[in-house]
């Protein structure tokens, strides 16, 4: 893993298995050297054009994450062995599911479009297939698979719920701002 995504993601260091850290960090490493963003480029962008109020992207994934880690923890407290969830699977895929948006954009004259792959595909898809590339586990796979409203005909695992509605109660609250 290289220091610049280290420093965008210091999350990584959360996965305790170190091979599913390498995969997770290459797949990000892949997905920025086929983008047109830059890591830098990810802390300045909005993560939603539909509020005013809108914060970074790295922001709001980082956010998402915090909240997974967090949420599992307590639910853990609560629940034990009763409703078993992998962290690594779970923080893996929280970093991995908006992975994808980085294939979204273009630059045409200096600004950000939407490029043809992000008209086409959105970002669940090539988030998925990003994934495949570094042969992460399916477990991790279907977080991203099923995060957003693509995934709302899917059956979601624990961990699988728990990204999904911590990446919507975030979206969703800055949506319901204007």
């Amino acid at each position: 893993m290289n220091e610049s995504m280290r420093k965008l993601w210091p999350e990584l260091e959360w996965i305790e298995n170190p091979e599913l850290r390498e995969q997770t960090a290459r797949v990000w490493e892949y997905a920025l050297e086929r983008s047109v963003l830059t890591a830098e480029d990810l802390e300045q962008i909005p993560f939603t054009l539909l509020s005013k109020r809108t914060v970074s992207f790295m922001a709001h994934k980082r956010s998402v994450v915090h909240i997974c880690r967090e949420s599992a923890r307590i639910m853990r407290s609560f629940y034990g062995d009763a409703l078993p969830i992998d962290h690594d699977v779970l923080i893996s895929g929280a970093i991995l599911i908006d992975v994808g948006k980085l294939l979204e954009y273009d630059k045409v004259d200096g600004k950000l479009v939407q490029s043809k792959e992000g008209a086409l595909l959105r970002h669940p898809f090539s988030g998925v297939a990003l994934a495949h590339r570094f042969d992460l586990p399916t477990s991790v796979i279907h977080l991203i698979a099923v995060h957003s409203k693509e995934g709302d005909l899917g059956a979601r695992t624990v961990e699988g719920w728990i990204a999904h509605h911590a990446d919507f109660m975030t979206f969703e609250a800055f949506r319901s701002l204007g």
